[in-house]
C-alpha cells in the first residue's frame, strides 16, 4: 500500500502546483481525450509537486438534446483525475457546482476520492458546510510547517429561498478559517482554493491593475459572506484561485492579496475562440510571502507576462 509522503519544499527551496479547473469529464468522448492530453502535456512539462483540480472535475448536470449524460460519474472522475494519478504526483480537489449536480452527492464522491492512492484530499470537519473543507501542510527543510494551503467547498446553488443564484462559503467555514489561521504556531504563507470566485474578484478588476482577460462577468454569489476580509484579517493567505468562469483567467491585487482565476481546462465545455484551454502554474518559495504563476496553454505556450488591464474607476 502506498503511503503519502509529506509535502515538502524542494532542495531549491520551490515547491511548484498545477492548477487545472472545469474539466467537465462526461465519458470519455474526443473532448475528455483532448483534456487528458492537455493535463498529460502540462504535468510532462512542469514536474509539478501538487496538482489542485478546482472544482467541476466531471459534469453531472443537464445536457442538450441529442447528447448523452454522464451516466457513471465515479468512472468520470476516476478517469478525470488519472493523468495525476498514473504519474504519481499528489493531489487535491474541491469540488464545484456541476460535479454533484445529479446521480452522486458530495459525500458519494468524497468517499471514491479517499480511495486513491495519490489524493490528497480530506472530507474535512463534518459539522461543516459542504465537504471538502481542508488544510493542507508544507514542510520546510527543517521538518518545520513552513506554508498551508486552505481548500473550500464554495458550494452549488443558493439554499436561501429568497435568494437566486450561487452558493456561498458559510460562516462555520470562515470561522474554521479562522481558528486555524490563529493556531498556527507562527505566520506561515497560505494559499487558499475554491471553485465560484468571491465578489471581491469583480471588485479587483474594477478598482487594481490586474494582469489577464475578463470575457466574461464575475459570476460570484449575490451574497458576500465574509471570507476575503477574514482572510485580510489574519494576514497569512498571499494567494486565492477559483475557476467556474471560464473564460477569465486574470489576476490581480486587493488588500495585499491576489485573486487568482485559473485557466480552464477541459474541452467538454463553453470557451471562446483564441481563447485556449490550459493550466496556471503556481510557485512558493521557502521563507517568502509571495509566488510566482504563469499559464501553460494546449499548444506548449508558457504565458508568464498577462495583458496589463487598467481599473475603469
Amino acid at each position: 500500500m502506498f503511503k503519502q509522503q509529506p509535502l515538502t519544499f524542494r532542495e531549491d527551496r520551490t515547491f511548484t502546483i498545477t492548477q487545472f479547473t472545469d474539466l467537465h469529464w462526461i465519458d470519455g468522448r474526443k473532448e475528455d481525450q483532448q483534456t487528458l492530453r492537455l493535463m498529460e502535456d502540462v504535468l510532462d512539462a512542469e514536474q509539478p509537486d501538487l496538482v489542485v483540480f478546482t472544482g467541476d472535475v466531471i459534469y453531472t448536470g443537464p445536457v442538450s438534446e441529442g447528447e448523452l449524460h454522464c451516466e457513471q460519474p465515479l468512472q468520470a472522475f476516476r478517469d478525470a483525475v488519472q493523468a495525476a494519478e498514473a504519474r504519481r504526483i499528489p493531489w487535491a480537489v474541491v469540488f464545484g457546482n456541476h460535479d454533484t449536480e445529479t446521480l452522486i452527492t458530495r459525500q458519494e464522491l468524497m468517499n471514491s476520492v479517499l480511495t486513491y492512492p495519490y489524493s490528497l484530499t480530506q472530507p474535512g470537519p463534518s459539522e461543516l458546510s459542504g465537504v471538502g473543507n481542508y488544510r493542507l501542510s508544507l514542510q520546510g527543510h527543517d521538518g518545520q510547517p513552513a506554508a498551508s494551503l486552505y481548500f473550500f467547498d464554495s458550494g452549488s446553488r443558493s439554499t436561501v429561498p429568497q435568494i437566486s443564484g450561487y452558493d456561498w462559503i458559510r460562516h462555520d467555514q470562515i470561522s474554521w478559517y479562522t481558528e486555524h489561521s490563529r493556531n498556527e504556531q507562527r505566520e506561515l504563507p497560505a494559499l487558499a482554493f475554491f471553485h465560484i470566485p468571491l465578489p471581491e474578484y469583480g471588485q479587483v478588476w474594477e478598482r487594481a491593475t490586474c494582469y489577464g482577460n475578463k470575457h466574461e462577468n464575475v459570476c460570484c454569489a449575490p451574497v458576500n459572506s465574509g471570507l476575503f476580509a477574514a482572510m485580510v484579517e489574519m494576514g497569512n493567505v498571499v494567494g486565492t484561485f477559483c475557476g467556474h468562469d471560464h473564460i477569465n483567467d486574470y489576476w490581480g491585487e486587493l488588500h495585499g492579496i491576489r485573486l487568482c482565476y485559473g485557466r480552464a481546462t477541459g474541452y467538454n465545455t463553453y470557451g471562446q475562440e483564441g481563447f485556449h484551454r490550459g493550466a496556471r502554474m503556481i510557485r512558493l518559495r521557502e521563507g517568502e510571502h509571495s509566488f510566482e504563476t504563469w499559464l501553460r496553454l494546449a499548444d506548449g505556450t508558457v504565458i508568464r507576462d498577462q495583458p496589463e488591464h487598467q481599473p475603469t474607476r
